[in-house]
């Protein structure tokens, strides 16, 4: 049996006896909260409870006091439960017995606070630095001038904007992280494909999600902004392209090719591309934007995997479980 004066990260409640009914008590976010209707029509309440080690789903049907409770709240409020350990369809679904709301004074400078704000598991400041380094190694003058035009705007705000409300890299300083492994591994692939054009990669690369700055909002929890939804960030971002470009004074080929890439990178047109890549250059960032996507899923699942978790649940961006114990050698 738990003790439930200790509140629980979501990592150890999930380390809990599955068919014991454990009872514990957690500080955490409230990430979603979505109506839906039962079969019968009745209204329930989906609410994904999390903190940086993982998140589950509680549902609260209209006849549960907890109902009304969560209907009047709205993501990114805190609550401390009370709950039983439970399992759904093998997903953990605890049962409530009590909740109420806490703010975030209340936590300040406590550890139940860090605890809440999941962030890049690399460190901030290296990140920043190295991020610098890959715009000084554009070796075309104006469209290195162009780039630090992107982030002499928006720069802070680039520094700590996650990635993603969900998908990959979706916590502080995730973006910041996602492009510098881009950075990373587009240098280290640049000797095997010399058709590509390293410096308009390279700059395609750091400036590819910048829209994203002004797509998400909110600090304990990300949502999409007015401009996110009505115009997205592939749009957003080939504003701030085209501005510092002229800015920059870059010939026109380039800005158009630079644009471009900011307009194709989501590969797809289902998945939010403008339009399909039609440069080498174009076509190389968004391979490795899709593959350091996958693979920020990956980490994340391993980083928040239980000590005797064989697979996690089905990511939707894997279309997968993905299986979380290493190799035998």
């Amino acid at each position: 049996m738990s003790d439930i004066s200790t509140p629980l990260a979501v990592r150890d409640v999930k380390a809990l006896d599955r068919t014991g009914g454990d009872t514990f008590t957690s500080v955490l976010l409230i990430k979603r909260l979505a109506e839906r209707p039962t079969k019968t029509g009745n209204p329930f309440l989906a609410v994904e409870l999390g903190d940086k080690t993982g998140s589950f789903t509680v549902n609260c049907f209209s006849d549960n006091p907890a109902f009304e409770f969560f209907k009047g709240l709205k993501e990114g409020a805190i609550v401390r439960l009370e709950a039983k350990v439970d399992y759904y369809q093998n997903r953990l679904s605890p049962r409530l017995l009590r909740a109420e709301q806490i703010t975030a004074d209340q936590l300040s400078g406590s550890a139940l606070m860090a605890n809440l704000v999941e962030t890049a598991p690399e460190d901030v400041e290296a990140l920043w630095t190295e991020f610098h380094s890959h715009i000084a190694a554009i070796g075309h003058a104006d469209l290195r001038a162009t780039v630090q035009a992107v982030f002499e705007e928006i720069g802070e705000q680039f520094r700590n904007s996650p990635a993603a409300v969900a998908m990959h890299h979706a916590y502080r300083h995730g973006l910041l992280e996602h492009t510098v492994h881009m950075a990373r591994a587009g240098r280290a692939l640049f000797p095997l494909y010399p058709e590509i054009d390293a410096d308009l990669a390279l700059a395609g690369i750091l400036v590819h999600d910048t829209g994203k700055v002004i797509e998400y909002q909110g600090d304990l929890v990300t949502s999409r902004s007015r401009r996110g939804i009505l115009q997205g960030h592939v749009v957003l971002g080939y504003q701030l392209v085209r501005k510092a470009g002229l800015k920059a004074k870059l010939n026109a080929d380039l800005l158009e090719r630079l644009e471009h890439i900011v307009l194709s990178h989501q590969g797809e047109l289902e998945w939010g591309a403008a339009v399909i890549a039609a440069t080498p250059e174009a076509v190389f960032v968004a391979k490795i934007d899709d593959l350091d996507a996958k693979m920020g899923m990956v980490q994340k699942l391993l980083r928040q995997a239980g000590e005797h978790d064989e697979f996690s649940d089905k990511h939707l961006g894997l279309n997968a479980q993905l299986l979380l114990k290493k190799p035998v050698k």
